[in-house]
């Protein structure tokens, strides 16, 4: 399932060469970083295997198992592994992290080159499933909860970016992509904060694209709008097994989308020559939303 990790690898290598060569500076001075929070082990495993350094934040008071076996793995095929404990979306934690990017850099920058990230993804499922007015036992959402999920699953992004892109880590070949869904334009029962918050990182991700695109010629910025993928966040929506039956019985692929599915679009979208492919909204779904049902 991911012996196609090599030949990624191989063709963003290419794409960074040929950005390098028309700006002038080395291949090596562009890092690469693969960050991972829902693929399995073997995922993780393979690009490591392929060359890649592996960073990830993981929020919990544990690592779990999977994610020590993901650990295990990287460190065995030799690369590096920064994993960090903590709030994606804390401002103390966020600049942990980049300040910690940065130092693993800071060897590149002694020799004169100048790393930068390649891709970049910004998928937080932290947010509050209530309605907004009266519905029948269950309370309707406040102010708090209705601020914390927009700051977490959209606002966040935009802080990430302007960090980022102050510690110097954003240059011509990368690549930053944001996770929204079908919800940022329809009406789900429960839904409503987290509708409003797709929708914001969705407008976020133009905003940013128009901007870096003065400062940083050839950064991209893309929101994508995977299908519904069975994930522990889609479980706790209610009435998300009604999703699932009703995807399942429309979909012309017969089956819901796969992280695997959005990881092959997100490598195709960063591959040479697409660096004129920005501020859009890009539907991952084989079919999903178009199709009747």
């Amino acid at each position: 399932m991911y012996s196609h990790v090599p030949e990624r690898l191989a063709a963003i290598r290419a794409r960074i060469a040929d950005a390098a060569g028309r700006a002038g500076r080395r291949p090596d001075d562009v890092r690469l970083i693969a960050v991972s929070k829902t693929h399995p082990p073997e995922a993780v495993r393979a690009a490591a295997e392929a060359g890649y350094d592996i960073c990830g934040v993981y929020l919990g008071r544990s690592r779990g198992e999977k994610l020590d076996a993901a650990i295990a793995a990287v460190k065995s095929a030799g690369v590096e592994a920064l994993y960090i404990r903590g709030n994606a979306a804390d401002d103390e934690k966020r600049a942990e992290v980049i300040a910690q990017l940065s130092e693993r850099f800071a060897s590149a920058r002694a020799a004169g080159a100048e790393p930068q990230l390649g891709i970049v993804l910004h998928s937080l499922a932290f947010g509050s499933l209530q309605p907004l007015l009266p519905s029948g036992d269950t309370p309707t959402i406040t102010r708090k909860q209705m601020e914390m999920t927009s700051d977490v699953m959209a606002h966040s992004l935009v802080y990430w970016v302007q960090d980022l892109y102050a510690a110097g880590l954003i240059g011509a070949t990368t690549r930053i992509f944001a996770t929204s869904s079908e919800g940022a334009s329809k009406a789900v029962p429960m839904y409503g904060a987290v509708s409003a918050a797709k929708a914001a990182v969705e407008a976020h991700c133009r905003q940013l694209a128009i901007e870096l695109a003065a400062l940083v010629p050839g950064a991209t910025v893309t929101a994508l709008r995977p299908g519904v993928v069975d994930t522990p966040a889609l479980r706790k929506i209610p009435g998300s097994q009604e999703w699932i039956d009703v995807v399942m019985k429309k979909h012309p692929g017969k089956r819901l989308t796969t992280p695997d599915d959005v990881g092959r679009a997100i490598v195709a979208l960063s591959a040479p020559g697409m660096d004129w492919v920005t501020g859009n909204t890009i539907t991952i779904d084989g079919g999903e939303q178009i199709a009747g049902g």
